[in-house]
């Protein structure tokens, strides 16, 4: 069993940057955004998300997904007043 020592030395190592992925299939992209099946396919129709063909798999790109969200954000505060 090793010291309590080399176990913290060794936790230490396993710490490497997360890499987001390029692509990511369906149903990882609509856990990604909190969406359903379909909503994400009216996206991918409007030319919103962009996806990719691998054969028979649909690969959506991750960067087309940050782009969605960055593009819909809302300025801090919320609503501006007279906006209900």
């Amino acid at each position: 069993m090793p010291s309590p020592n080399r176990t913290e030395h060794l936790r230490g190592q396993d710490r490497r940057p997360t890499v987001e992925p390029i692509t990511m299939r369906v149903p990882d992209a609509c856990r990604y955004l909190g969406i359903g099946r379909s909503t994400l396919y009216v996206l991918i129709a409007k030319g919103e998300v962009e996806i990719i063909k691998l054969g028979s798999s649909t690969l959506v790109l991750t960067a087309s997904l940050r782009r969605l969200v960055d593009g819909r954000r809302e300025p801090r505060g919320g609503l501006v007043e007279g906006d209900d």
